[in-house]
């Protein structure tokens, strides 16, 4: 049984995000990656759990992954797999899964063909996978994608994050969608944290936000996110039941 189906078993299928690089812990770079990612995993049914941010050190990104690993469906990785000093994501993913590191004679033909006779070492370093991996290709990307187990190991750079985005789409595959719909009210979260106490416990199959907005039109946006349409519907009714009429912007 692939992946794909093994998941699709699941009731509910979760994952992780691991993001790595020393240059978002320290404000150098603004990570972009994981909203992208966020939205993606939302539309094929997938429950986002975790981010976490760490550093580029090899024993730090094995042993945060090591636990993602275990308690998500599917982990995605970002960032540390270039050819540089700092790029030890794929041997903290040969780590935290105890294998060896070996060079992928695809890979490495590609690049080869790629760079031509400016190839040395560093760029033949890219080449080098987790022993046991699989490299997953789909028609927008065929450049491949490392995938071990059910880590997906991602680059950084926003701009090939975002291309490789069809491959997770194919390969981790969709269920049914999550559904979302938001209320928008001039109320005080502290004019309905009692009202929105009551139905959170009362609807418990409906995952409902409050956000509150410096907005000129309204103060706070609800939404209100489920597999289920009739049971947003349900919670939907009776949050606009419990608001004042004057404070529904739009429902």
């Amino acid at each position: 049984m692939n992946i794909v189906n093994y998941y699709r078993l699941t009731m509910q299928r979760t994952a992780a995000a691991l993001v790595i690089g020393n240059e978002i812990l320290t404000g150098k770079v603004q990570d972009t990656n994981v909203a992208l990612l966020a939205k993606e995993l939302f539309l094929l049914g997938v429950e986002l759990r975790r981010v976490v941010i760490c550093q580029d050190e090899i024993d730090v990104i094995a042993a945060d992954l090591g636990l993602l690993r275990e308690e998500h469906d599917f982990v995605i990785t970002s960032g540390g797999i270039g050819p540089t000093h700092d790029d030890v994501t794929i041997a903290a993913v040969a780590r935290s899964f105890g294998r060896q590191i070996v060079r992928s004679a695809e890979l490495e033909a590609k690049i080869r063909d790629l760079v031509g006779e400016r190839c040395n070492e560093g760029h033949l370093r890219m080449a080098n996978v987790p022993e046991g991996a699989t490299l997953l290709h789909t028609d927008e990307v065929p450049w491949p994608t490392v995938l071990v187990d059910n880590v997906f190991v991602l680059p950084g750079l926003p701009r090939v994050f975002q291309l490789k985005i069809p491959v997770l789409r194919q390969h981790i595959g969709a269920d049914s969608p999550f559904l979302s719909h938001a209320i928008y009210t001039t109320c005080h979260e502290t004019d309905i944290t009692d009202l929105l106490d009551r139905l959170d416990a009362e609807h418990e199959d409906v995952n409902i936000g409050s956000y509150p907005v410096h907005n000129e039109s309204y103060r706070v946006r609800l939404t209100f996110d489920s597999k289920n349409q009739e049971a947003i519907d349900r919670a939907v009714r009776d949050v606009l039941a419990g608001l004042p009429t004057d404070c529904i912007v739009e429902p």
